[in-house]
């Protein structure tokens, strides 16, 4: 429920990025286009951005965040920023390089969907890779799911790593 008493019934997604990065076609399929003000998640394509726009407004404290970036929330200037989350909810994925690595451009949307995936489970890995073969064909579908795959991989293993570690913490903190 939100605070007005509402009940929600839809996982509201909201993306963050610059023209010819391919943020409206990594949002293709969500069915509405309405603006979100409380975001269930954010997924940042651009890191450029986060000290730009009051991007975090609006994402509770049990929200997600995704982030475009080879650099860690420290590098970022987020380390105070992400202390009030749970924090294996808010990830960095080198998503524009696996984008490289797999399909040879820089445009991080399929490797952000698919790590999308791995850090909500709101969607699954094959409904992700569904749409890009709906949308792409050929090479570019290929190298686009193969970047969604590492990506999904690379969240999974990232929040499983920060899982344990809280899992860690609690139970040395209880001994």
């Amino acid at each position: 429920m939100s605070e007005q008493g509402r009940t929600r019934t839809m996982f509201q997604v909201r993306f963050h990025g610059r023209g010819g990065q391919g943020v409206v076609t990594a949002a293709e399929p969500i069915r509405t286009h309405e603006p979100v003000t409380e975001p269930d998640a954010l997924i940042i394509q651009d890191p450029t951005l986060l000290h730009q726009a009051d991007l975090f407004a609006g994402l509770g404290h049990d929200g997600y965040m995704l982030v475009n970036s080879t650099r860690d929330f420290g590098e970022l200037g987020l380390d105070e920023f992400v202390q009030g989350f749970h924090r294996d909810r808010l990830l960095v994925v080198p998503a524009s390089s696996l984008a490289m690595t797999h399909l040879g451009r820089p445009l991080p949307g399929a490797a952000l969907l698919g790590g999308f995936a791995a850090l909500t489970w709101a969607v699954s890995l094959n409904s992700v890779l569904a749409a890009i073969n709906e949308r792409f064909a050929g090479k570019v579908a290929e190298g686009n799911a193969a970047a969604a795959r590492a990506a999904f991989d690379f969240v999974r293993d990232e929040r499983e790593a920060l899982t344990r570690k809280a899992q860690a913490r609690k139970a040395e903190a209880d001994a």
